[in-house]
Order: C-alpha cells, then sequence, then structure tokens
C-alpha cells in the first residue's frame, strides 16, 4: 500500500500549495491514501468547515489537528458532523471534547487505515498522557488484523518526544510522524521493528517567514519582548512538505519511506516509484 503524510497546513499558501501539487503527486505516486495536518489551515490559527473542504477537494482523505484544534470555534461542531477530521485522541476525560482521536477509514480498494492524532506534554499544554493513549488504540485496532495501516501523528514541541513516540510504536504501526515544529527532518527511516518514522514532516507553507508566519512580528517579538500584533500567514509560493511511505501488503509494516518536498523555497524531492505491469 502507498500512503503519504503531508505537514501543518499554514493559512492561504499552504492550502494553494496542496491544492496545486497534490492532484498530481497521488497520480505520480499512486497514492491510496492521504492524510494531512490541517490545525493552521484557517489564517494560520485552527481549521473551518470551509478550509477543510478545500483541502479535501484537493484530495486528502483525513485531516489531523493539533493544539490549535478549537482557535475557530466552529471546529467544535464541525468534527461531530465530520468524520474524515480527526483531533488529538489524549485530550482530558473531563474536558468531553466532541470528535473523535482516531478512526478507521475504508479505501476505494477496501483497503483499511487507521489514523490517530496524539498531543505532546513537553512544552505544550497539559493534557493525558499520549503513550498510554496509543497503546489503548493499537491493542483495539492491531495492525495487519483489524487495519492493513495505522499512522500515527505526535504533534509536539520536543524531538526527543516525537522520536520516543515513534519507537514505542515500533512494529504496530505502519508511520509515526511528528508535526507542530513546521520545519522538515533529514531522519526518514525504518525503525526496527518495521514502523516508518520521521520526526517532522515540515509544513505546507511559505519558507520565506517564519514557521509559515510573516517575519515582522516574529522578529518583533524576539528582539524586543514587546508584540504589535497577531502572527500572520506568510502569503507567497508554498513548499508542500511531507513524507511517503509504501507498506507491506501482508504485514501493514513499511518497507519504504521518503521524503516529499515540492515547490517553493526548498529543494525540490519526489520520490521515483515503479508500477507493477499486468
Amino acid at each position: 500500500m502507498r500512503f503519504a503524510f503531508f505537514g501543518d497546513v499554514v493559512g492561504r499558501a499552504g492550502r494553494d500549495g496542496l491544492a496545486d501539487f497534490l492532484p498530481d503527486l497521488r497520480r505520480r505516486l499512486g497514492l491510496e491514501f492521504v492524510i494531512v495536518n490541517a490545525e493552521n489551515a484557517a489564517a494560520g490559527f485552527g481549521i473551518t468547515e470551509n478550509t477543510a473542504r478545500e483541502l479535501f477537494q484537493a484530495g486528502a482523505d483525513c485531516l489531523t489537528l493539533g493544539n490549535h484544534a478549537w482557535d475557530q470555534r466552529e471546529a467544535l461542531t464541525y468534527i461531530v458532523r465530520e468524520p474524515r477530521l480527526i483531533r488529538p485522541l489524549n485530550y482530558p476525560v473531563l474536558s468531553d471534547a466532541p470528535g473523535r482521536g482516531a478512526q478507521l477509514f475504508e479505501t476505494e480498494g477496501g483497503r483499511r487505515v487507521m489514523v490517530t492524532n496524539l498531543l505532546g506534554r513537553v512544552h505544550m499544554d497539559a493534557m493525558e498522557d499520549p503513550f498510554a493513549a496509543v497503546d489503548r488504540e493499537l491493542e483495539a485496532c492491531p495492525l495487519g488484523a483489524v487495519a492493513d495501516a495505522i499512522i500515527v501523528d505526535m504533534h509536539c514541541e520536543a524531538t526527543s518526544e516525537k522520536m520516543a513516540m515513534g519507537h514505542f510504536c515500533d512494529g504496530r504501526a505502519s508511520l509515526v510522524v511528528g508535526t507542530h515544529t513546521h520545519v522538515p527532518t533529514a531522519d526518514a527511516q525504518i525503525l526496527p521493528g518495521g514502523t516508518a518514522y520521521q520526526t517532522d514532516a515540515g509544513a505546507c507553507a511559505d519558507y520565506d517567514s517564519v514557521i509559515g508566519n510573516q517575519k515582522d512580528e516574529p522578529l518583533r517579538r524576539f528582539t524586543t519582548r514587546i508584540s504589535g500584533g497577531r502572527y500572520k500567514p506568510a502569503e507567497g509560493p508554498a513548499t508542500v512538505c511531507g513524507v511517503f511511505v509504501e507498506t507491506d501488503p501482508a504485514t501493514g509494516l513499511a518497507r519504504r519511506v521518503e521524503p516529499i518536498r515540492v515547490g517553493g523555497r526548498l529543494s525540490q524531492t519526489i520520490p521515483q516509484v515503479e508500477f507493477a505491469t499486468a
């Protein structure tokens, strides 16, 4: 099975970048399923029904969120109606967060894909233990038995926490990938147990920016410690960043993982794939 995960979409530039490149990537890579982290899709903060619709129309099959999940208040009700929108799994029980933190999807070809989204706890908001939360989910939906592929989006600040999650899920998930820090890392690998891993997928954003935001306000805050207003997404051409995974059809474990970077300012990288002929 071939699928791809794309990192945090930041504002209009990120949405336009996906619309420009994703249809061709689906065709060229033979993608059966596409996951996109969309927690910054609406003007850089949260998601709305209209922005989600744009991403689905571009070719996303599932959208994951993160610590900005509820920045747009309409997301609290939209997520109840939209099963393709996945919020973090490990919200505190007492929060009664709407929606789903994990979902099992079926592709057009009949493959079953489980997607879950987790929030880290290092330098992030107080949440329940993401390791315990994902452990329960993986036990309930084992790879190769219930799911043909399992994707874990680890949305957090610390690279160590992302790496720990990769090893914690090794052998039980097809892919563990980090989001939130918006910078694509160069460590795409297959872990010893067969799980594909990358510390951060990067963002779908204009990289003439500070993690997808126009530069003036972040620079002002760093140099003066005084806020001059809200962060605003950079508006130049986006680089679309993500990761491509091919799995073993018998086990659901990875046999190939490669980064995707197309358009914008970063070097263009598209995996080269071959298709079996009849």
